[in-house]
């Protein structure tokens, strides 16, 4: 998971090619086919070096290739059993609607080939994954494009998120009876029942968009060609908050960042802002006191997880990475919880 800011100049958006089955372009800048044998397997006579950069939930490596003719690529073989073909054909049928934000897909292996599936990408370099507010900040005008494409021909589409709904989230916070170690009870029964309320159901129901489903710092970085997303294999159609929830509070192992209300509420803005300009997506007035409620909720879910994942020893993750985890999703909730409440009692 490796990666000038696209500020807010404006791009034409071809809504009409989102849906159709595009050709995947610049797959000949070098001899990729020639890399890829008939048995769809990489040659290795052609590799000098392979770095690997990630390991997918299936076991699978994800490496930086090192080409005898000096170039390099990435190749991503399946990481996750879920998720087949997915990114493949989301690049295929959306994102070529979008500025060049993600790096190009050069080669992919055949869909009637689901036992070998394997996607090629160009090698964008070494990138840096450290929080940033002004990368974040980018990223938000880059959300509000997405979400402005249209989703009428992606509703049968096969794209799934990586994690349940926010309303089964909130189904299972409803259902916890045990306390969460370091939380405060008041703040957690205020969560539960805010999920009761009718304006939460409306809140989390009314908006539907194209979403990259997996926003956390390991896949996006700025390059000096600009912001860069990678990995859309969690591409799905869900609310407008779970991109920036992602992006603003979701706490990652490997990914530490800070969790800060004064940044969270001025990429709020930018991204209402971007949205407005756009105007494609209408936001509530209410839409920053909802997203302190989808936040509060979607941090103490992950404290749940988070909090099972440590009584279990860890799991893929070391326990000190865990507990930095836990730390940053605890302030998110106290937070966005502290802030639904203010909002209320003004």
């Amino acid at each position: 998971m490796d990666y000038n800011e696209w500020g807010t100049e404006t791009y034409d958006r071809d809504d009409d090619r989102v849906g159709e089955d595009l050709q995947v372009r610049d797959r000949d800048d070098l001899d990729w086919n020639g890399l890829i044998g008939p048995d769809g397997r990489l040659d290795e006579r052609r590799i000098v070096r392979r770095e690997t950069l990630y390991r997918g939930m299936n076991g699978s490596e994800v490496e930086r290739l090192y080409l005898d003719s000096g170039e390099s690529c990435i190749w991503k073989p399946l990481t996750n059993d879920g998720q087949l073909g997915t990114e493949a054909w989301v690049y295929e049928h959306v994102l070529a609607a979008l500025p060049p934000i993600y790096p190009r897909l050069l080669a992919r292996s055949s869909p009637s080939a689901p036992g070998m599936s394997w996607t090629l990408f160009e090698d964008l370099g070494p990138l840096d994954h450290a929080f940033a507010e002004e990368t974040a900040l980018a990223l938000m005008s880059q959300i509000a494009r997405w979400h402005a494409l249209p989703t009428d021909t992606l509703r049968e589409a096969p794209l799934r998120g990586p994690k349940p709904a926010i309303r089964r989230m909130a189904a299972d916070i409803q259902s916890r009876a045990e306390p969460l170690p370091g939380i405060p009870g008041d703040l957690v029964r205020q969560a539960a029942e805010m999920t009761r309320q009718p304006a939460w159901a409306e809140e989390v129901s009314n908006a539907s968009v194209f979403s990259h489903g997996d926003l956390h710092l390991g896949n996006y970085a700025m390059t000096a060609e600009g912001i860069k997303v990678l990995d859309w294999e969690h591409a799905h159609l869900n609310h407008p908050y779970w991109d920036l929830y992602h992006v603003l509070d979701m706490s990652h192992p490997l990914f530490p960042k800070p969790v800060d209300a004064a940044i969270r509420g001025r990429a709020l803005e930018r991204y209402m802002a971007e949205t407005a300009r756009i105007g494609a997506l209408a936001l509530a007035p209410s839409f920053k006191r909802g997203y302190s409620r989808f936040a509060a909720v979607f941090s103490l879910w992950m404290l749940q997880l988070i909090d099972s994942d440590l009584r279990a020893g860890g799991g893929p993750w070391p326990l000190d990475r865990l507990r930095q985890q836990r730390r940053e999703a605890r302030t998110s909730f106290e937070q966005c919880a502290a802030a639904c409440a203010d909002m209320n009692e003004g």
